[in-house]
């Protein structure tokens, strides 16, 4: 992607001069056309003009096509911050023209702000630490690496490949679990619309003909009359017992509870805590990778990690080697990491690759889960057809099967 300088003026013939990124000059002269603005100039800067060109500070013409801040936009920034910071520009220009292309109205607000206390003296990691929500704490700690060491295009890329695997992971995992998702709300759905619609229109089409009804129908309509006499307080009740078990597994307690419990779950609780090594490892790697020393790196995973079960194994990772153990041999005493994550990472610090062998088991164990997810949602799809199939098929039968008994008590009389 390149830097090109742009004149154009809008519709009401105010000139305007500014910076943008864009594949070539075409694409850039239609977006801007696209923009309703007429074309004066559009060239590509020399690194000199880069720096004589004052920050302009004007707020943004151009409509924003999202308000909050998603991972593509935080992928976007930091793959052009290391692009730029890499070509020669210096931070505050880049920042001022990466502010000028930000699709998202939150963000753009945030950058802006960055951008002025950078301007007023603050480092980047400071300025991006005003804003936890957006720039974790692995973005402020790798950040900061990167300005001490002087490596900030490299760090940025890093983690911008880092958001990358973990935004395409996070997304293989949601695919997978949509169908089978789709396929349990519709049965439901289904249930619903026979106990609150057909189920009653059946009920007092058969009150008429005052006949004996079969079992099935009786229980099915006993069912519904359950259902619809006491759905809101049903509904009430299901409320407050989520409330309140949401309150309380947030709670530090409640939480390791809640992970036992799924941790032990048959085919589930092994590829939740398979995920969970996966992200431990895959955030290791990149600190590592980017020159944290090792035992600043298990600080800021264990904050990040999300798991308070996986917390507690890394506090206690964190004092031994503090005094001087290995990594692989605590994880290993742990019981929490399988054997094969502790056998490439004690490798991996024997030879000095540490994070090296930290990517491959992350990525060994995305692969994992990844396959296991598509096997799931194939393997479930067919058992879940079954399950709509018998659901509808036994409410259809149950209501139409008295018209049948009507039906033969009525030809049989004719007879």
């Amino acid at each position: 992607m390149l830097t090109f300088s742009y004149t154009v003026k809008d519709e009401n013939g105010k000139t305007i001069k500014g910076m943008a990124d864009a594949v070539d000059k075409e694409t850039l002269v239609e977006q801007l056309q696209r923009q309703g603005y007429y074309i004066v100039n559009v060239a590509l800067p020399t690194k000199e003009s880069l720096e004589a060109t004052p920050v302009q500070k004007s707020k943004p013409t151009k409509k924003f096509s999202h308000n909050k801040v998603d991972m593509s936009d935080k992928l976007l920034f930091s793959r052009q911050l290391a692009t730029m910071l890499e070509a020669g520009v210096n931070l505050l220009r880049s920042l001022n023209v990466i502010v000028g292309q930000i699709e998202s109205k939150q963000f753009h607000k945030i950058l802006t702000q960055v951008r002025d206390d950078i301007e007023q003296g603050l480092s980047l990691s400071v300025a991006l630490a005003k804003y936890p929500k957006v720039f974790s704490t692995l973005w402020v700690s790798l950040v900061e690496v990167g300005e001490a060491s002087g490596t900030m295009p490299m760090v940025l890329d890093k983690l911008a490949f880092y958001i990358e695997r973990e935004e395409k992971f996070r997304s293989a995992v949601i695919s997978g679990l949509i169908y089978p998702a789709l396929l349990f709300i519709v049965a439901i759905g289904a249930i619903l619309v026979f106990a609150f619609v057909i189920g009653p229109k059946f009920e007092d089409l058969y009150g008429q003909f005052d006949a004996e009804l079969p079992a099935l129908t009786v229980a099915v309509l006993g069912f519904f009359k359950l259902l619809t006499k006491h759905f809101f307080q049903l509904l009430g009740v299901i409320c407050v017992i989520f409330v309140l078990a949401r309150k309380y597994f947030r709670t530090p307690i409640g939480q390791v509870q809640l992970e036992g419990f799924i941790f032990m779950l048959p085919v589930a609780g092994p590829v939740i805590k398979t995920i969970v090594v996966e992200k431990f490892t895959s955030q290791m790697s990149i600190l590592i990778d980017t020159g944290v020393p090792i035992l600043y790196a298990l600080d800021i995973v264990e904050r990040m990690i999300g798991n308070k079960t996986c917390e507690a194994v890394i506090k206690q990772m964190k004092e031994k080697v503090r005094e001087g153990r290995l990594v692989s041999e605590e994880m290993s005493k742990s019981n929490f990491f399988p054997p094969m994550a502790t056998q490439m990472i004690a490798i991996g610090e024997e030879t000095g690759e540490l994070g090296k062998m930290l990517n491959h088991v992350a990525e060994f164990y995305q692969r994992f889960v990844e396959t296991f997810i598509h096997r799931f949602a194939t393997i479930f799809e067919p058992f879940m057809l079954i399950f709509m199939g018998a659901t509808i098929g036994v409410l259809v039968l149950a209501m139409f099967l008295p018209i049948f008994d009507i039906s033969s008590m009525a030809g049989g009389g004719g007879g």
